[in-house]
């Protein structure tokens, strides 16, 4: 098991700790659609708690025209986050400049502060030192609560650490937990349902057979196979990775697969799940989502899973209370099962 530096150990009365959030949520700022911003909230609250000055940095979506400094601006997800916790959440709408130095100045115990999207400055994804230390100038402490970010070797995430005493906040390390779990000592057969519309996800492919007994490949991955795909169709019993046939408009799997998919859950010990069986948002083509996903649910397999697409077919069908673990990192999460550790990781354990 990795061992990680926690937050709860951390001396922080009085210190200023910066802490990398996640708090890239798209549009999904209703109530009861805000998983990502609440799994923020226990660490929040143990370092409001500990009588820390928690100086907020974070990244929203992928800002690349000027305009995009008002639609991808963090005031509205602060807003959001600060009735979550029940607490003010002071924000300041730059990273550098008079008026952040003031408010970091000015932040009084147990008080909470969140800058502006890291990604209005180009610096942080290219991981520039000099952004790097000044970012790290802000504080004495420095946690790592985005789970989802920490695939990304970004200033905010793999930088800061070099300079500051870092610990892993609540969630982070349960994230790591619960995944640990899927690679060491699992209980077999261990399925991946490995699904989506992205090629890039077949590159896990390999490393998953590394420890999965079957992999069960929907969405648009069948179609990236080409002529190396297994097909539910000639499929054997010895085939470790599998495609499911899709309809004629490709946006659902077919009732052959969906009942191939249904028959090898039932063997299942551990499950792995990482995307949705084709277009669920459709009605008309919802139908291999819900029964793959009804039959994980049903299943007592450990079972996992990860992305947002995943959560939000989860969320529609009424079935998050039926799985172990829901990752809120999509791409950080199948690297980690992938590699066994991320940069994030990597960065908090130097």
């Amino acid at each position: 098991m990795i061992n990680l530096p926690k937050v709860e150990n951390l001396d922080v009365v009085g210190k200023k700790v910066l802490v990398r959030a996640d708090l890239d949520v798209g549009d999904k700022l209703e109530p009861g659609d805000d998983i990502k911003l609440s799994t923020l909230i226990p660490t929040l609250k143990c370092l409001s708690e500990k009588q820390a000055k928690a100086i907020l940095l974070g990244h929203f979506g992928r800002p690349d025209k000027v305009e995009d400094k008002t639609s991808l601006s963090l005031s509205g997800v602060v807003k959001r986050l600060s009735e979550l916790l029940g607490k003010e959440i002071k924000f300041v709408s730059e990273l550098f400049g008079e008026q952040s130095n003031s408010a970091i100045q000015q932040l009084n115990n147990g008080e909470l502060l969140c800058l502006e999207n890291l990604r209005f400055d180009e610096r942080e994804e290219k991981n520039e030192e000099e952004f790097t230390k000044r970012l790290a100038g802000f504080g004495n402490v420095y946690v790592n609560e985005a789970f989802s970010a920490s695939h990304r070797e970004h200033a905010s995430v793999v930088g800061i650490p070099k300079y500051l005493p870092h610990a892993a906040g609540l969630h982070f390390v349960e994230e790591v937990e619960k995944l640990s779990q899927v690679l060491e000592n699992p209980k077999h057969p261990v399925v991946v349902l490995l699904s989506g519309l992205k090629k890039d996800k077949l590159d896990f492919v390999e490393s998953f057979g590394k420890f999965a007994d079957k992999i069960l490949l929907a969405g648009r991955l069948p179609d990236y196979m080409g002529d190396d795909k297994i097909s539910v169709r000639l499929a054997r019993p010895d085939d470790k990775v599998i495609s499911a046939d899709l309809i004629q408009d490709k946006e659902d799997i077919t009732i052959h697969s969906i009942e191939v998919f249904e028959g090898i859950i039932k063997t299942a010990e551990t499950i792995v799940v990482s995307g949705p069986m084709g277009k669920f948002e459709d009605e008309g083509h919802r139908q291999g989502t819900e029964r793959v996903l009804k039959a994980v649910a049903n299943s007592s397999a450990f079972k996992v899973a990860g992305g947002g697409d995943t959560e939000q077919a989860i969320a529609m069908f009424n079935l998050r209370d039926k799985f172990d673990w829901i990752s809120v990192g999509g791409g950080a999460s199948m690297e980690f099962l992938a590699k066994g550790t991320l940069p994030g990781i990597e960065a908090l354990r130097g």
